[in-house]
């Protein structure tokens, strides 16, 4: 069990201390619940942090079961399309865009999206179900053409963990439970995360990133 974000975001961070093969250029978490981890391995790094926007998409009569995930203005990831109708999928996708425009204008402002090209990208969320989220941001930033691309998460069930490896140029997770039903069970405190703390813990990094 992780304490918090915050204590899965300390012990990810040893482990990539002491694995991963180059420092990575800038931290992107998947809001809102990724923050608080980016936010601890940006913070140990001294690299940038920046979100990454990515949405489940949920099934109409289900909301926590993801049939796919939408990234970026044209990347859907699709894995259940046989338990939704094309019409109740165009739906959720649409009202899933629409959160995502809000969610960029209310973390970034008029602020631009980090530029990713060239760089060695770690991507981090608290935790992974059945890594749709995870494999429709890896295909956003592939498509920019980084150096690399780094996942490292503190719990995933070990097939989505085989999945993501063969998409990530490191793949890292600290917990591979065989019995898995939410990633919230692997946490004493699983509260949920504000657009208020999102916007705090970029303002925190970009203070302390200031001048380097």
């Amino acid at each position: 069990m992780f304490r918090n974000r915050d204590d899965a975001g300390q012990q990810l961070f040893t482990l990539l201390q002491q694995r991963l093969s180059r420092r990575p250029d800038i931290i992107l978490g998947i809001p809102r619940g990724g923050m608080p981890v980016a936010a601890v391995i940006a913070s140990g790094f001294h690299v940038p942090l920046d979100v990454l926007l990515v949405r489940k998409l949920g099934h109409p009569g289900n909301p926590e079961f993801a049939v796919g995930a939408i990234a970026g203005d044209h990347i859907r990831v699709l894995n259940e399309t046989d338990m939704i109708s094309p019409e109740e999928l165009e739906e959720v996708t649409r009202r899933e865009r629409a959160e995502l425009c809000r969610r960029e204008q209310r973390y970034r402002g008029h602020r631009a999206p980090p530029v990713v090209g060239g760089k060695y990208v770690l991507i981090t969320d608290d935790g992974l179900a059945t890594g749709a989220t995870m494999q429709a941001a890896i295909a956003s930033i592939r498509e920019q053409h980084p150096a690399g691309i780094v996942v490292a998460v503190p719990v995933a069930p070990k097939d989505v963990c085989a999945a993501l490896r063969k998409r990530a140029d490191e793949f890292f997770c600290l917990k591979t439970p065989t019995q898995f039903s939410a990633v919230g069970e692997f946490y004493r405190e699983f509260g949920q995360t504000s657009d208020t703390e999102v916007s705090e813990l970029l303002r925190q990094n970009a203070e302390a990133c200031v001048g380097d």
